[in-house]
């Protein structure tokens, strides 16, 4: 099964996830899983700092080479991540974040990764994978979000 996958870099795409984004409220409960919407919020901002972030820590080097070899391919993608995947410990999200601020943050993120284009994320590397092509990480940015904006039924 394929998702329909938004273009992260096309405008009127990242419109509809900012719509979706912003349709989340303090008390909005999840489908499925453990995390609150603060938490997911602040989780699904991560990928945005191991961009933007230079001193956001790598992990180790055998743990990038498995995840490279035997996940890359499901990582970028657009078929659906299942519900309840364990979440890797760099994801995960313990305390209450303030549901406003990382809203904000999220969604700044989304804007400024389609304002970038495309043309900065050929061939850039990603923390863990290495290099992608830019239809790669649109793909496993908007997959990510998709998945958690599912779970919460935005």
């Amino acid at each position: 099964m394929k998702i329909m996958a938004l273009d992260c870099f096309n405008p009127q795409d990242c419109a509809t996830i900012v719509e979706r984004i912003n349709s989340l409220q303090p008390n909005t409960q999840r489908l499925w899983g453990k995390m609150t919407v603060a938490q997911m919020l602040k989780h699904c901002s991560i990928p945005y700092h191991q961009i933007f972030d230079p001193h956001f820590p790598k992990a180790p080097l055998m743990m990038r080479l498995l995840l490279k070899w035997f996940y890359k391919q499901s990582m970028v993608d657009t078929t659906p991540y299942k519900q309840n995947l364990r979440t890797a410990p760099v994801f995960v999200v313990k305390d209450e974040p303030d549901f406003e601020l990382h809203k904000t943050a999220l969604i700044d993120n989304v804007l400024k990764v389609c304002q970038l284009g495309s043309e900065a994320f050929e061939m850039k590397p990603q923390i863990t994978l290495g290099p992608l092509t830019a239809a790669e990480w649109s793909n496993m940015l908007y997959k990510h979000l998709d998945h958690h904006l599912r779970q919460f039924g935005a």
